[in-house]
């Protein structure tokens, strides 16, 4: 990318974190966090326990921040939830909350809560991450990987505005990483879609945005 397409990407964020702060009892986990996510793959890296799968869960509107400010195209969350988050795709890999789902009901649950859901493109994914075969399994019953393949077919063909990802490549196959860093790699090249991923490294030959690192 050009350094004056870099500088265009930068002055117009998709998402906005101004001055968060998030404490658990105890044990503060974000203080004065600020950021400006602009299209294409950021990675928040970091250690465990440091704090990237809560702040993904802040920036979903899935945790209540204690103070600081959320915006998705200038819609604040504290004002306007709902239109917020309907511009977010997030699930959380190890929630049961759609384990008696089929994949097909999961499925059909996110293309209702996405406007710009995008069947061809689902398709195209649960072939390339041979989800094909358990297309009649309710959630339960897939292994871990595979339900993170389920959450990740899911996310490419949300086309939500924001994408939030933790740890997505954690216990999924080889052949399906691949499949899954070929299309982050076009994802780099949008202008309309952030995807951020929580990971302790960056992936291998992923051209990245920014990096975001919260330490170790």
């Amino acid at each position: 990318m050009s350094n004056s397409g870099m500088e265009q990407r930068q002055h117009n964020p998709l998402l906005q974190a101004t001055a968060l702060h998030f404490s658990y009892p105890g044990r503060p986990v974000l203080t004065n966090f600020s950021a400006a996510i602009s299209p294409g793959v950021t990675l928040i890296r970091g250690g465990d326990g440091c704090g990237k799968s809560t702040l993904l869960r802040l920036l979903a509107g899935a945790l209540p921040m204690q103070s600081g400010q959320l915006h998705i195209h200038g819609i604040d969350l504290a004002a306007q939830p709902e239109s917020y988050k309907a511009q977010v795709f997030w699930a959380e890999p190890r929630t049961d909350t759609f384990d008696q789902m089929t994949v097909p009901d999961y499925f059909e649950r996110q293309r209702r809560s996405q406007a710009s859901f995008d069947d061809a493109v689902l398709a195209d994914v649960v072939k390339g991450l041979s989800l094909s075969e358990h297309l009649h399994k309710q959630l339960f019953m897939l292994s871990t990987g595979t339900k993170r393949k389920v959450f990740m077919a899911a996310g490419l063909a949300s086309g939500a505005a924001v994408t939030l990802l933790d740890e997505p490549f954690a216990a999924v196959d080889a052949t399906s990483i691949g499949f899954i860093l070929d299309r982050l790699q076009s994802a780099t090249r949008a202008h309309s879609r952030a995807w951020i991923l929580a990971d302790y490294l960056a992936p291998d030959g992923l051209a990245l945005a920014q990096v975001i690192d919260l330490g170790d």
